[in-house]
């Protein structure tokens, strides 16, 4: 049986003051890998879905993310908008953030900083950076 989350990475946090040069180059820049764990269906990811999946993860096939170029598109939008974290990994940022155009919030973690490589998953609705990132992309709106 597995235990749903119920406690979230209180230290997440957007930079307040993102260099808009440096998000261009970062945005430019990354890639996105994906995780099976997150994924229903592979879809055009090239991943294998994982022989007993984890339940406690949220699914990108229910905000409708089946292809790795609109994962990319939406990594990108969130760099493009400021959406990044304060802590970086070779320059590249730890966490990304983005909202689908169903107003579903997604999170970005870097899986390898030296190719600034992603994996994301829609943001549980129980977790409450969710309410900030909505807040902050509709302040970001470009």
């Amino acid at each position: 049986m597995f235990r749903k989350r119920n406690v979230y990475n209180p230290k997440r946090s957007i930079d307040d003051v993102p260099d808009k040069a440096k998000l261009e180059t970062m945005a430019n820049q990354v890639q996105y890998g994906g995780n099976p764990e997150h994924k229903r269906n592979p879809g055009d990811f090239g991943l294998t879905p994982p022989g007993s999946p984890r339940p406690d993860k949220t699914l990108c096939d229910g905000a409708n993310i089946l292809t790795r170029d609109l994962a990319l598109s939406l990594l990108k939008s969130g760099i493009r908008r400021g959406l990044v974290s304060m802590q970086l990994r070779r320059g590249f940022p730890q966490n990304v953030w983005a909202v689908t155009e169903q107003g579903v919030p997604l999170e970005a973690q870097l899986e390898n900083s030296d190719s600034g490589t992603y994996h994301g998953y829609p943001m549980a609705d129980a977790d409450p950076f969710r309410e900030i990132v909505l807040a902050r992309w509709i302040a970001n709106n470009a």
